[in-house]
């Protein structure tokens, strides 16, 4: 386990005069939301520089305006000479100060029917959902599953291909992993530093994306094995549910020591080596597929293997709260 860690003196005026590196920047920001000593000594650093002062009047303003019956003049007045301490991610002195909002400017009037208001159309809520989703449902991944699912359907109902099913079944398992792969990660997400600094990030944001991937891999895989014909001995279509569930799982337990892109492929090698390979390179050897992923046994595996993958992920929580370095 990685050993705790508090902001030093040195850090937090570095902070404060924005000299800062940007990484190290970040964890201070993401480390102060949870630690309220360090809040109050990167505050105390901030109020000490020359930025201090118009900080604290910009503060003071919006509590008056915002809140105008709960600040009295004696309030704004004390706040101006000593000011509370300051959350840095959200006033940082590494940004331009905000001009400040003259006292009553808001009316309490004009704040009510703001909160009164709807907080957004169903259109605007639906584009913010697709975009927290991840680059995995706006790149090519997801058009890679969508040409396997009409591949499947065309060479089985066009073509008259009967080994359709059991090629699909073979590979859906692990279709999901390309998409945890290019969902998180410095590799894949050109926001990914952004998003590790929010409260939402890490394995928040992960398990999200990750929702996303099987949120589209399982109604269409699913509705595609049962669109092709039976074969017989082959499992049906809902048979790599489990086992792709568990291969995700897993992904993203090994993603926390290796990084997501690198478990994903390492897993879906080790998959396909495995299992897809030796049961679609021999003729007649499709039933085997059943070994793998059908009947009580198979299925009670993959689901004890979800059980335990859920709970190292649990235990491996933190990880992802930090910056990867490769």
């Amino acid at each position: 386990m990685t050993a705790p860690w508090h902001v030093t003196e040195a850090l937090a005026t570095r902070y404060a005069r924005g000299a800062a590196p940007e990484p190290d920047a970040w964890s201070l920001e993401r480390h102060v939301e949870t630690c309220t000593a360090c809040a109050s000594r990167v505050s105390a650093a901030v109020a000490a520089t020359p930025a201090g002062p118009a900080l604290a009047h910009v503060r003071s303003a919006l509590l008056a305006a915002v809140r105008p019956e709960e600040v009295s003049p004696e309030a704004v007045r004390h706040q101006a000479v000593s000011p509370q301490p300051v959350r840095p991610h959200v006033v940082s002195p590494q940004a331009p100060v905000p001009v400040p909002v003259p006292v009553g400017a808001v009316p309490a009037g004009a704040v009510a029917a703001r909160r009164r208001r709807p907080t957004g159309t169903p259109g605007p809520r639906l584009a913010r959902m697709v975009w927290a989703a991840g680059p995995a449902l706006r790149g090519a991944w997801l058009v890679a599953v969508l040409v396997v699912v009409a591949a499947a359907v065309g060479l089985a109902h066009g073509a008259g291909f009967q080994g359709v099913r059991p090629v699909l079944l073979a590979v859906a398992p692990v279709l999901p992993l390309g998409g945890v792969a290019v969902s998180y990660g410095r590799h894949a997400d050109p926001m990914y530093e952004i998003g590790v600094a929010t409260p939402s990030g890490g394995l928040r944001l992960l398990l999200t994306r990750a929702a996303a991937v099987l949120g589209v891999c399982v109604p269409l895989l699913t509705a595609a094995g049962a669109l092709l014909p039976p074969v017989t001995g082959v499992p049906g279509a809902a048979a790599w549910l489990l086992p792709g569930l568990a291969l995700t799982l897993a992904t993203l337990v090994l993603g926390s020591f290796v990084g997501c892109r690198a478990a994903a492929a390492t897993l879906t090698g080790g998959w396909l080596l495995a299992v897809a390979g030796p049961v679609l390179g021999r003729p007649g050897a499709t039933g085997e597929l059943a070994r793998y992923l059908s009947g009580p046994a198979a299925q009670g595996g993959w689901a004890a293997a979800v059980v335990l993958c859920g709970c190292l992920l649990a235990l491996r929580r933190r990880s992802f709260d930090r910056l990867e370095t490769s």
